[in-house]
């Protein structure tokens, strides 16, 4: 069973990037129709889905934050990680990693969350 795991610094300066790794076990990240996704829930508000990369490696964005938004993965560690730039306070959320399965159309995996604050 796959599990994962989201790390991180808790708190960014605004203008900073907001750096996030997601590990997992019991897995691949290459396994096909695998999907690897970034997910976030500001305080007070819904969830909202920010991109993911690919079992092949390809990504995807939100286009409200894809200018601003890298994902990228290391199949040597089986981990992926999300770039954010230029963060205000407004991106401050619990931030989470799934693992999302084409076929299925439904999330598999999920890890438990990581609060990042922006602020100064």
């Amino acid at each position: 069973q796959v599990q994962l795991q989201e790390s991180g610094p808790g708190l960014v300066k605004p203008s900073q990037t907001l750096s996030l790794t997601c590990a997992f076990s019991g897995g691949s990240i290459t396994s096909t129709d695998h999907y690897w996704m970034w997910i976030r829930q500001p305080p007070g508000k819904g969830l909202e889905w920010i991109g993911y990369i690919s079992y092949g490696g390809g990504t995807d964005y939100v286009p409200s934050l894809k200018s601003r938004t890298s994902i990228s993965r290391d199949t040597s560690k089986n981990q992926f990680t999300l770039q954010l730039s230029s963060v205000t306070p407004e991106d401050t959320a619990v931030y989470y990693c799934a693992k999302y399965i084409g076929t299925l159309r439904a999330f598999n995996a999920w890890g438990q969350g990581t609060l990042v604050t922006v602020s100064s």
